[in-house]
């Protein structure tokens, strides 16, 4: 299925404290030729969370609440499981050791499994709860998840799976990115948005910058050629911070409802999916310190996580149609809507 973009009615960039504010009010721009072109009907029942493409491209990861389903990127079908993952948020690979880990919300544990096979090899505890966002940094090769619950990140043998070390944070963390070199960066989900910086060899934080203008992010990517973070916030801002010295260089406008952020170097464009409105804000990193949006791409409401495959420059994102919304209780005080089952789907957004 394919469906027109929407084109970005204005653009306009103001300066303020040294940083250009990006917004949609004044001067018409070029639409960018994006746009959805497949949609895969999985169906099943189970939430989701993050997609996490593996190092190849042929196989895509998608956390199923209780499970990972992988689906082969050249037919949109279900080519295996990673089963008994319970409450199962992120996907990460150390394709050097040739295994994948998920972190597992509910159990607070990490399975390690292979990739080429999708065997699991083991599930450990982590020391802290809900373990959410999981990467593999390469350079000093650890797996790091970050605990929802315990405002803490464990630090694990990619290997044993032993916990080598916990971080406090200030703060509840969601996405993490690396550089590669050496460095975790982490979104600190608060009013007063932050990013902590991590020393993957020392394990201990060492800096934590202020996002002005950004309430609680939650997507974060990484120029890392550039120093560049990007993080997402619910204030429907993409906060853009140097990520040598901290400094914030540009805030851009997205859309409502942004959960996931990715960053295609070959392209220039960064991108934000927005669960809310169903919209994907394709931007254009226009100099490392100046950004325009380039195009609103209509996806489907509640589209709100994805994943970039660099080589096709195809976006992945998981949503499905939603029901009401059960009244808060004590342990869940913002309840999600209901999931009308069979309707979940992977829509393949890609350059036309």
């Amino acid at each position: 299925m394919s469906k027109k973009l929407t084109p970005i009615v204005a653009f306009t960039v103001l300066q303020v404290a040294g940083v250009s504010l990006c917004s949609a009010e004044e001067s018409p721009l070029p639409n960018a030729d994006y746009g959805v072109s497949t949609i895969w009907q999985l169906g099943g029942i189970g939430g989701w969370d993050y997609l996490a493409l593996e190092p190849s491209g042929a196989r895509l990861f998608v956390s199923r609440g209780d499970r990972v389903d992988v689906i082969d990127t050249s037919s949109g079908r279900r080519a295996g499981i990673i089963p008994n993952t319970a409450g199962v948020h992120g996907i990460a690979f150390a394709p050097e050791l040739k295994r994948g880990y998920t972190s597992n919300g509910r159990a607070a544990t990490v399975t390690a499994f292979e990739i080429d096979t999708l065997h699991v090899i083991q599930e450990s505890p982590v020391a802290g709860k809900k373990p959410d966002a999981i990467l593999y940094e390469p350079r000093l090769q650890h797996v790091f998840t970050a605990n929802g619950a315990t405002n803490d990140i464990d630090v694990l043998d990619p290997m044993t799976l032993q916990v080598l070390a916990s971080i406090m944070l200030p703060g509840p963390p969601e996405f993490m990115a690396t550089d590669a070199a050496g460095t975790v960066f982490v979104n600190i989900e608060t009013e007063a948005a932050k990013i902590v910086a991590i020393d993957a060899k020392s394990l201990k934080i060492k800096a934590t910058w202020a996002v002005p203008g950004c309430s609680n992010p939650t997507g974060l990517a990484i120029d890392a050629a550039n120093h560049r973070l990007f993080s997402v916030c619910e204030n429907q801002v993409m906060a853009v911070t140097d990520s040598v010295s901290g400094k914030q260089v540009a805030r851009v406008t997205i859309g409502d409802g942004p959960d996931a952020a990715v960053f295609d170097r070959d392209l220039g464009f960064v991108f934000s999916s927005n669960g809310a409105d169903g919209t994907l804000t394709v931007i254009h990193q226009e100099t490392p310190d100046q950004y325009r949006v380039i195009a609103t791409v209509q996806t489907q409401k509640s589209a709100r996580t994805m994943a970039l495959d660099p080589a096709t420059h195809r976006i992945f994102l998981s949503a499905a149609r939603l029901g009401g919304t059960p009244p808060p209780t004590p342990d869940q005080p913002h309840p999600r809507p209901a999931i009308v089952p069979d309707t979940f789907v992977i829509l393949v957004a890609e350059p036309k």
